[in-house]
């Protein structure tokens, strides 16, 4: 899941053209792209929209962000979610706890083992965030803007301020086992800032990025995928260490530089990311 591409759950115009830009999946927001005055009458029309999701890209997998759990609207939220969800995404999570209480809202409607991308974007949720991903939790994302506003920070361009934060939520869900997605980029008519800020996730461990409007989605699928210079390289070292094991030959040398394991592991970790084995 390179790419998670977020729509309003209110602008059904918008969701119907989610697949068009062939995200990895999409999310329909109930949570900070609508209105308080809206919640109710948005939230009858989900099941609908999903429901056309489905119908023009089967194939498209599709979640629902609902609002947090301390929220006066979650509850409802939850009961609207309709059959087919690839997942739940509920935001703002902050203590162990809090996933059990998911987790029995769940079940009582009937979705039980759907899963959850926990919101890990305030001050609380990052310096506990390794408790939040356990149970039904398969992928997190690291929000900066909010965790920003939550601690009394302010945003720059070069995003020093979320750094500490960004790497620990990497960090967690790389031990945790579970899939880390990366900052949103609210510019969406930079670029060239967006591909700087994908390109500094990935060296931070980050597996995809968040996506707020569909000219973006192209953007992170070519970060997050090894270029074919970066697939060459990794079929040629792990081709000299091969040729190595079999000549009995302890060290490996390519391209001037020794090549221990750690290396081989980025190489196999870089063609599974490419899709091959």
């Amino acid at each position: 899941m390179r790419t998670l591409l977020f729509a309003p759950a209110g602008r059904p115009d918008l969701v119907a053209k989610l697949p068009r830009s062939q995200p990895d999946a999409v999310v329909l927001d109930l949570e900070d792209a609508v209105p308080a005055t809206q919640k109710d009458s948005v939230r009858a029309t989900l099941a609908g929209l999903v429901d056309r999701l489905r119908t023009d890209a089967p194939e498209l997998a599709t979640y629902v962000r609902v609002n947090a759990l301390e929220t006066p609207w979650f509850d409802a939220d939850v009961d609207a979610l309709p059959a087919g969800l690839a997942g739940v995404v509920v935001p703002k999570l902050e203590a162990r706890e809090q996933l059990a209480r998911v987790t029995a809202a769940l079940r009582r409607v009937g979705h039980v083992g759907l899963p959850v991308i926990a919101g890990v974007e305030t001050a609380r949720g990052v310096l506990d965030v390794r408790d939040l991903l356990g149970g039904p939790v398969t992928a997190a994302y690291f929000g900066a803007e909010d965790y920003v506003a939550d601690l009394g920070g302010v945003r720059s361009a070069g995003s020093q301020e979320v750094l500490y934060a960004r790497s620990r939520v990497a960090l967690a869900c790389r031990v945790a086992g579970v899939l880390a997605l990366d900052q949103v980029v609210v510019d969406i008519h930079d670029a060239e800032a967006f591909r700087a800020d994908a390109a500094q996730g990935r060296a931070l461990g980050y597996r995809g990025k968040l996506c707020i409007h569909p000219s973006q989605v192209a953007l992170a699928r070519e970060a997050f995928t090894p270029s074919d210079e970066e697939v060459a390289a990794a079929h040629e070292l792990l081709a000299e260490a091969d040729r190595a094991a079999a000549d009995g030959r302890g060290v490996i040398v390519v391209d001037g530089a020794m090549v221990d394991e750690p290396m081989l592991r980025v190489a196999r970790d870089t063609l599974a990311r490419a899709g091959e084995r």
